[in-house]
């Protein structure tokens, strides 16, 4: 009996936990936005008028009806080609580089300064630099994703490498461990949990900025979507983008964590 009673506890605390709160948060973002709706009537709709006219977005997703009228899904399968290839060749990139940085002092002196600086430069500046680089919208959206995907991964492996136990590499001294074998068996795996945690900054920060940058080079994607729905007045389409984006976001982190779970056999935090 008592254990039937904790198990019933335990599924009412998940279900309070997982559904019903986040339920009530979501409740409450649309009662704000429904009041707002009232009082901006002329240029905002109701969420239930958002609804009915976004109905073919969301049961049609991948129509194509000629030149630039195409569904919502192909949009976004756009975008996230663009964030994939950027992300991935960033990881590539900083992923060596982080280890490098955490285990050179040299390297970290050197490399410290490049990273403070161009950490906080705004996605958009690099636009127009890589828009004289390519040429072209896609590389350029691709370039910009890249460069602004490299930070946190960086950052994050080198404290991960720098925080590996000196004791795990002084054994492997004793046992004349070779170099790149201390790096394969010791290293990598001790900082695994750090550089996930980089490269769902990284992604996060990816699909933050296609969206600002599609917007600014047009073409097909999500953003191109946000902003020609936006100067059609059709605010409708972008209360289901930013849905659309929001939840395409969630499931790209929650992606990465389940793979960080299956890597590091330790459950990803949240």
């Amino acid at each position: 009996m008592t254990t039937h009673a904790s198990a019933v506890k335990h599924f009412r605390g998940l279900l309070r936990a997982n559904i019903l709160l986040p339920m009530a948060g979501f409740a409450g973002v649309i009662a704000v936005w429904w009041v707002i709706s009232l009082f901006r009537h002329e240029m905002m709709p109701t969420p239930p008028e958002a609804l009915v006219k976004n109905l073919d977005f969301i049961l049609h997703p991948f129509y194509h009806r000629g030149p630039g009228d195409i569904g919502l899904g192909w949009l976004l399968l756009a975008s996230l080609r663009r964030v994939c290839i950027g992300f991935l060749l960033g990881a590539v990139v900083a992923i060596p580089v982080g280890v490098w940085v955490g285990l050179s002092h040299n390297a970290w002196l050197a490399l410290n300064p490049i990273i403070q600086v161009f950490k906080p430069v705004s996605p958009l500046v690099w636009l127009p630099i890589a828009l004289a680089i390519f040429n072209a919208a896609e590389p350029s959206a691709i370039f910009v994703i890249f460069i602004t995907s490299l930070w946190p991964t960086i950052i994050n492996t080198a404290e991960g490498v720098s925080n590996v136990p000196k004791d795990y590499l002084e054994v492997a001294q004793v046992l004349e461990m070779p170099r790149w074998k201390q790096l394969i068996k010791i290293v990598l795996p001790a900082s695994l949990p750090y550089i996930f945690t980089g490269l769902r900054i990284s992604l996060g920060i990816a699909w933050l900025v296609i969206v600002a940058v599609e917007m600014l080079t047009g073409g097909v994607g999500i953003g191109f979507f946000v902003w020609d729905e936006w100067n059609r007045l059709n605010v409708s389409s972008v209360f289901l983008a930013v849905f659309v984006i929001g939840l395409t976001g969630l499931i790209l982190d929650y992606a990465l964590a389940t793979l960080q779970t299956i890597v590091t056999h330790r459950p990803a935090r949240s």
